[in-house]
Parts: structure tokens; C-alpha cells; sequence
């Protein structure tokens, strides 16, 4: 095992993940916002936003999927080593990682069932830059319309004709986070 892996966990897990949780759920319960996050220095690809969320919506149960170059044997021995969660296919995953290219197609994800539709995959989306700025949302959390710099627009169209089955989305860029729940209509600008 490489010894930076032993690195990049929370210096104080429960201040760190509390305020990490709290920018988490803010973002997921109003889409466009976008929030900063740190306490997390996970290794490359992996950006700060996402090794956040992981540290603190994972444990030891949660299955999670890495996908293209997230799938590397430093990302998989720093999970292992500060979450202990599993590493597996993509169609058993709760959260997946990975940039929009390598998390396609979205239909090997579990979108839950009619009984319990939130056992549903949460993807982890890596991206270049978050702005809040592009595809027009509506919907719970927004007062008229947000903005957010989505990597596409109809796969979130067609998500959200799923409701109350679906996907909900984390985007990252650097420590920069925002969310799209399932719930949430989205619009080309």
C-alpha cells in the first residue's frame, strides 16, 4: 500500500464531517447552489468535493463504484483505508464515481423500486469546472428557476420522468460542489 493513501482522510472527522454533511444536503436540497468543502485530500483523479462526500455519506456498507480513470489502485487503497467500503460493479454501487463520459451509460445503475425507491445509485460526477450558469432548473428547493453548468441536459430530462424512481447527481470541480435530485426539471438554456 502506498503511504499517501494513509493521508487525505478528515483531521477531525466529526467537526469536518459535520460541516461536510451540512454543504452536502444544502446542495442536494437547492439544486444550482453550489457550495465549497474541504478536509478531504484524496489522490488524483479524485477531486477534494468528492472525497468529501465520500468520507461522509459512505461506510463500511456502501457499495461504491469507480469508473474510468477513478478506478486506480490509489483511489481504491484510500477508500479501503478511510471508509472501508467496497469497491464493486457498477450495477450493485449505491455511489459512483467518475467523470460523465466514464459513469455512462446511466442505465447500469439502480434506480430503486416502486417500494423503496431510494435504493437508488447516487452518482458522483467529476467535472472540469461548476458554474452556476447553463441548463435552467425548476423544481422543490428553487424558489423560480436556478442555473447550473450541467455536462448535458436530456439524461436529466429522462431521469426525472422516472420520479419517484431515479438517480440523484453530486457534480464536483476541485472543493466546489453542487446537486441535482431526481425531483429537479431541467431545461436547455
Amino acid at each position: 500500500m502506498n503511504a499517501d493513501v494513509l493521508k487525505g482522510g478528515f483531521a477531525d472527522a466529526p467537526v469536518d464531517a459535520a460541516h461536510a454533511f451540512r454543504a452536502a444536503m444544502n446542495v442536494m436540497a437547492r439544486p444550482g447552489v453550489i457550495e465549497e468543502v474541504a478536509g478531504a485530500v484524496p489522490p488524483a483523479p479524485m477531486s477534494v468535493a468528492a472525497g468529501v462526500l465520500l468520507l461522509t455519506l459512505c461506510d463500511p456498507e456502501t457499495p461504491i463504484a469507480l469508473c474510468g480513470a477513478h478506478d486506480c489502485a490509489d483511489v481504491r487503497e484510500w477508500i479501503a483505508f478511510h471508509i472501508g467500503a467496497p469497491v464493486v460493479a457498477p450495477q450493485k454501487a449505491m455511489f459512483v464515481v467518475g467523470t460523465w463520459e466514464a459513469v455512462q451509460p446511466l442505465e447500469a445503475y439502480a434506480i430503486g423500486t416502486a417500494e423503496y425507491p431510494d435504493r437508488s445509485a447516487t452518482v458522483i460526477v467529476e467535472m472540469d469546472a461548476l458554474a452556476a450558469e447553463g441548463a435552467v432548473l425548476r423544481g422543490p428547493g428553487i424558489k423560480t428557476q436556478a442555473a447550473l453548468s450541467l455536462p448535458e441536459v436530456e439524461a436529466f430530462q429522462r431521469n426525472a420522468v422516472l420520479f419517484p424512481l431515479g438517480l440523484d447527481f453530486f457534480f464536483c470541480a476541485g472543493a466546489r460542489l453542487a446537486a441535482l435530485p431526481r425531483t429537479t426539471r431541467v431545461e436547455a438554456l
